[in-house]
């Protein structure tokens, strides 16, 4: 997703570059323009010198009122051209720019299609493109680094509309308000990457010194209870896990709530098998689930390749069971438009 979002925002930063250059040229036209002209009014200085010298030369002559009208009448045309002069030098050596609303406007639509071409939301297009325009809007900035301070205000739009580092902030801050064990279930349709975020999870908390214990919920799935066992042998944590394929999900997620609760374990994390959100058995059962468990946070599932389908399957899921929590897994794919 990534690399496609970088070139979409790099050919924005391009094309407002690229106008930016195009009227820098025609300024530097008009500037040159200004040096000949202010060279002119530089032989015109030197030519009302010389005059004001043979003045001088015809003083011995002259009345004392003719004198001091000639000199009066020099010094007015002196200060004329001095302010003339440095009102051009001004001009030719000042070096910002300003982004106009016409400057931004074709290019931040352009950017608003190429992000839906690229299977970002329309909502979060839109919202990214008014972010960046109100940033950019009448900002005054050095011609020579325009692609430095779009850049730079691109990736502050962005950062307003995305949360950082929310397992660092917000969900440690949040498990402090919560009873131990603090339940999660994990679910989703089938191949998002649960149980491989599920262990993930686990591996942060690890890192913060909490106990996490994993049910194997996903009774169905192939090879399901075998790849969550791999995950918890290696991290070190314990899989509560049925004898065999098939066995009701709700019973093996109790079971561990109940291990938890002996152990006095922080967490519990709970897999469940994938479903999609139009079958309605599948639905009841994670409905039986969510009743059992009673979790404290539901967390949706999703698979960045799904594009926007994701959207839809997160409503299905949030109606049914509702959602506490999304994780989108497979960012490393070229599109991630349910982000």
């Amino acid at each position: 997703m990534f690399g496609i979002l970088k070139n979409k925002f790099t050919t924005f930063i391009s094309s407002l570059t690229k106008k930016k250059e195009e009227e820098k040229e025609v300024k530097e036209e008009k500037q040159i323009e200004k040096k000949e002209e202010i060279c002119a009014v530089m032989t015109e200085t030197e030519k009302i010198s010389e005059a004001q010298t043979e003045i001088k030369r015809a003083e011995v002559t002259e009345t004392k009122e003719t004198k001091e009208a000639k000199e009066e009448a020099g010094k007015e045309k002196g200060i004329k051209i001095d302010l003339s002069i440095i009102s051009k030098i001004k001009g030719i050596f000042t070096s910002n720019i300003k982004l106009t609303e016409s400057d931004l406007k074709p290019a931040i639509e352009e950017l608003r299609m190429n992000l839906i071409d690229s299977d970002v939301a329309y909502e979060t297009s839109g919202k990214i493109c008014e972010k960046i325009f109100e940033r950019l809007k009448d900002k005054e900035i050095n011609k020579n680094e325009i692609d430095k301070f779009v850049n730079k205000e691109i990736k502050n739009a962005l950062l307003e509309i995305l949360t950082t580092n929310w397992m660092e902030g917000k969900f440690m801050e949040w498990a402090k308000t919560k009873t131990k064990p603090i339940k999660l279930v994990f679910f989703g349709i089938n191949g998002t990457g649960k149980t491989t975020t599920i262990a993930k999870f686990g591996k942060f908390l690890l890192n913060k010194n909490k106990s996490v214990v994993f049910a194997a919920g996903d009774t169905f799935r192939a090879g399901a209870i075998e790849q969550i066992s791999v995950h918890g042998e290696r991290l070190g944590i314990k899989v509560i896990k049925p004898e065999k394929r098939g066995t009701d999900a709700a019973a093996i997620i109790y079971d561990t709530i109940e291990y938890a609760k002996a152990h006095y374990i922080d967490f519990v994390f709970a897999d469940t098998a994938g479903r999609m959100q139009t079958n309605k058995d599948l639905m009841n059962e994670m409905k039986k689930v969510v009743k059992v468990m009673k979790p404290d946070l539901k967390v949706f599932v999703a698979d960045a390749l799904t594009g926007n389908d994701a959207v839809e399957q997160a409503r299905e899921f949030n109606e049914a069971v509702g959602i506490d929590a999304v994780i989108i897994a497979k960012m490393d794919t070229a599109k991630g438009g349910c982000a």
